[in-house]
């Protein structure tokens, strides 16, 4: 009944907002608006304070720390953690460019703050885990944000919009509550392991959830010279992994006991998927406030059919994806 009454608000908020002259302050300032720099300024320094303070007390807190050390986790989690900081990295620095094009800065100095801002955010993460005895500073993952910078830099500079945009989506699953039997008799789930790995509140698994994860790049035809394509649709390619429940392998220790996957019945498996996307910055509205919801929107991948294909060389049809 709360989430109900949350939607409700929600809704009736977007409605009385879209019909409001107060739509008019989501429309990107023509020259320097001090005021609304400032706002920018305050709430992007708010937002990393709150992600700095937050993120150390919430997870580092609880494990040791050590000197500053490196550590390469490339491969691991069938390198789905380095699409995570890829696309992080990208909608970091497209979110902050769109806030300093709305205070009026010029495009060029937007891109900088766009590529700063999402540099500071990622860099320090990869401190914290330098920091940190159970990780450590990882080249593969400061690598990952570069590119996911530079994917949203590189096209605002060429075209002042993004042609191909990097998005994810993330579909649950329901684990199995089959009893595993441990090395000393005792027993788990996967239900169980999947929880102590990614949580068990939705929004957990949408963040953490590896197996249920997919990161795509969606690319808009029409932009590219295509007149007779409908310019709201993309054509999309995506990435995901299945039966991920370990770093580098389906083996974990858990109160005296060591559980592992038998890999026939449980094989670590890449997917690659094709399919179509909704690009909601094209779909033509006049609405300021509505063209700034479908931005928001537009970071993440609206589920459709795709075709999949594995490492395995099987082939699926999926009505969502």
């Amino acid at each position: 009944m709360k989430i109900q009454k949350l939607i409700f608000i929600l809704l009736l908020v977007i409605f009385l907002l879209s019909k409001s002259n107060a739509q008019r302050l989501f429309v990107p300032s023509d020259t320097l608006n001090k005021t609304r720099s400032n706002i920018a300024i305050a709430t992007v320094g708010t937002l990393y304070t709150t992600f700095s303070i937050g993120l150390y007390n919430t997870w580092y807190r609880h494990f040791d720390q050590s000197p500053f050390h490196f550590f390469n986790d490339y491969n691991e989690w069938a390198n789905m953690d380095k699409y995570g900081h890829t696309y992080t990295a990208y909608i970091q620095g497209r979110i902050c460019h769109r806030f300093a094009r709305w205070a009026g800065i010029s495009q060029r100095r937007s891109i900088l703050t766009g590529i700063l801002a999402g540099t500071l955010f990622q860099s320090t993460l990869e401190v914290m885990d330098g920091f940190s005895t159970k990780w450590g500073f990882s080249v593969p993952d400061v690598a990952a944000n570069i590119l996911g910078s530079s994917l949203f830099a590189s096209q605002e500079y060429l075209w002042s919009e993004q042609r191909i945009s990097l998005k994810m989506n993330s579909i649950p699953i329901q684990y199995s509550k089959s009893p595993i039997v441990g090395s000393n008799g005792g027993n788990t789930t996967l239900h169980t392991r999947a929880q102590n790995l990614y949580g068990s509140s939705f929004l957990e698994r949408f963040l953490k959830d590896y197996n249920s994860q997919v990161y795509w790049l969606s690319a808009n035809p029409r932009s590219f010279g295509a007149s007779g394509w409908p310019s709201w649709l993309n054509v999309a390619v995506g990435t995901g992994a299945e039966n991920m429940y370990g770093g580098f392998e389906n083996t974990w220790t858990s109160d005296n006991n060591t559980y592992t996957l038998n890999p026939k019945d449980y094989p670590r498996i890449r997917q690659f998927y094709l399919g179509f996307d909704v690009d909601f910055v094209r779909i033509p509205v006049k609405n300021s406030f509505i063209k700034s919801l479908f931005s928001t929107f537009d970071n993440f991948k609206i589920p459709s059919p795709a075709l999949e294909i594995n490492s395995k060389g099987q082939f699926t049809f999926h009505i969502l994806r």
